[in-house]
């Protein structure tokens, strides 16, 4: 089932999840939505590999619920085209397209920035099977994720941001999938006033079957078109390992809302 094999390392770029502050990128970071504030996101994802193309639509939506505190949900639609492998040999392609799993998430900033130490965050988050088993484009099971997140702004115009997070994954019916560690690092680069430059090297491996760790990488630009607007774009590919494709690129746009300023 290739879509349970690609949903470790590029969970957020597949997208789907819970509403991330870090997109373009997988890498999130740890600053919540402000008190009282909604971020919205949505756009497309492009995925591919020599026998598997997926399409990705997905939106998300958070709330900063207290000082420090978010709580999030993530869904959206995807398609998908893979080419079927029959006795060895390449088939007719087969096209699939539906939902996407449910996810629901939260972010705890724990420890503010100070001089020597990044600011630090907490966030779980658990998805639910909503995508169709029956046609690959879900694993039918719940799956559960903790991640550890660290900013630090290194310049007025450089920040760094570290994720590690550990994935407890439901095999499949029929298959042996065994839990996911990932962790990657992300950099932000202020080019000018509204235009901001974004990186990140990211990997995850799969816990207990002997599988090798697959590392990707990916770049992109967020233009700040208003004070609640940004749009967003990134590229990436695999670097090295199996499970993960070989080519991936999303586009889309956040948007920050709410009923006061909020407060951090």
């Amino acid at each position: 089932m290739r879509k349970a094999k690609w949903a470790g390392a590029v969970a957020a770029c597949l997208a789907a999840v819970t509403a991330q502050a870090g997109r373009p990128l997988s890498i999130d970071d740890a600053d919540p939505v402000e008190v009282r504030q909604f971020e919205f996101e949505g756009g497309a994802g492009d995925y591919h590999d020599s026998s598997c193309r997926h399409w990705d639509f997905p939106f998300g939506l958070a709330y900063g619920v207290v000082r420090d505190v978010e709580l999030g949900i993530g869904f959206g639609g995807q398609f998908e085209k893979r080419a079927e492998t029959l006795g060895g040999v390449r088939g007719p392609h087969k096209h699939e397209s539906g939902i996407s799993d449910l996810n629901l998430g939260a972010k705890w900033r724990f420890l503010d920035e100070s001089a020597w130490c990044p600011r630090q965050a907490l966030a779980p988050a658990v998805k639910f099977p909503t995508a169709d088993e029956n046609d690959g484009l879900g694993s039918g099971k719940i799956d559960y994720d903790l991640t550890w997140i660290a900013s630090k702004a290194l310049t007025d115009r450089m920040g760094m941001h570290v994720n590690v997070g550990y994935s407890w994954i439901s095999s499949p019916k029929g298959e042996d999938v065994g839990d996911v560690v990932h962790y990657g690092v992300a950099l932000d680069y202020q080019l000018t006033d509204t235009l901001q430059g974004v990186g990140e090297v990211f990997a995850e491996n799969e816990i207990g079957n002997g599988g090798e760790t697959a590392v990707l990488h990916n770049l992109g630009l967020r233009w700040n078109l208003s004070d609640a607007v940004i749009l967003d774009l990134a590229a990436g590919s695999r670097i090295c390992g199996d499970g993960t494709p070989d080519f991936t690129a999303t586009a889309g746009v956040t948007w920050t809302f709410g009923f006061t300023d909020g407060e951090k």
